[in-house]
C-alpha cells in the first residue's frame, strides 16, 4: 500500500510541476474572447442608443428658443439665417431692436453625434406654418426613415 501511495505522490508532483497544456490555454482563451466580445457588442449597442437619444434631445431643446425668438421678433429665423440666428442678430431684421437674445448659450453646438450640421429649414415642409429641425441621423442621408427630426 505505501508503495501505491509514494508512486501516485511522484505522479502528481510530476503533473504539478508540468504546467497547463496547450489544450487548457486554449479553452482559457477561448472563454476570455467570448465573454471580451459580448461585452463589445453590448457597448456598441448602448452608444448607437446613445447617439440617437442625444439628437432626439437637441431637437426638442431647440423648440423653447426658437419659439422665443419667433415672439419677440414675430416670426422664426429663415432658411439662410438658420440657428445662427439664435446666438447672433440677424442683419436682416426690420427691427433689430425686438431681438431679445441670445437665446442660446454659445456652447451649444450645431453639430448631431454624427458630426453633421442640425437641417433647419423655415418654413418647414413637414411643418408648413413652422420650421423644420432635423438630424441626418446615423446613415447620414437627409430624407431616409432614420432622419430625426422636429416633426416627430
Amino acid at each position: 500500500m505505501k508503495r501505491y501511495t509514494t508512486k501516485s505522490r511522484k505522479f502528481n508532483r510530476r503533473r504539478s510541476l508540468q504546467g497547463f497544456t496547450l489544450v487548457e490555454v486554449m479553452v482559457v482563451l477561448f472563454i476570455i474572447l467570448t465573454i471580451a466580445s459580448v461585452g463589445v457588442v453590448a457597448v456598441q449597442n448602448y452608444s448607437a442608443r446613445a447617439r440617437v437619444r442625444a439628437a432626439e434631445i437637441f431637437v426638442k431643446a431647440m423648440k423653447t428658443p426658437l419659439d422665443t425668438f419667433q415672439l419677440d421678433v414675430g416670426r422664426y429665423p429663415t432658411t439662410d439665417e438658420g440657428l445662427g440666428a439664435l446666438q447672433n442678430p440677424p442683419t436682416t431684421l426690420a427691427d433689430p431692436s425686438k431681438w431679445g437674445g441670445p437665446y442660446v448659450e454659445d456652447n451649444v453646438s450645431g453639430v448631431d453625434p454624427w458630426g453633421n450640421p442640425y437641417q433647419y429649414v423655415y418654413p418647414g415642409t413637414h411643418s408648413p406654418s413652422r420650421y423644420d429641425l432635423w438630424s441626418m441621423g446615423p446613415d447620414q442621408i437627409s430624407g431616409t426613415d432614420d432622419d430625426i427630426g422636429s416633426w416627430q
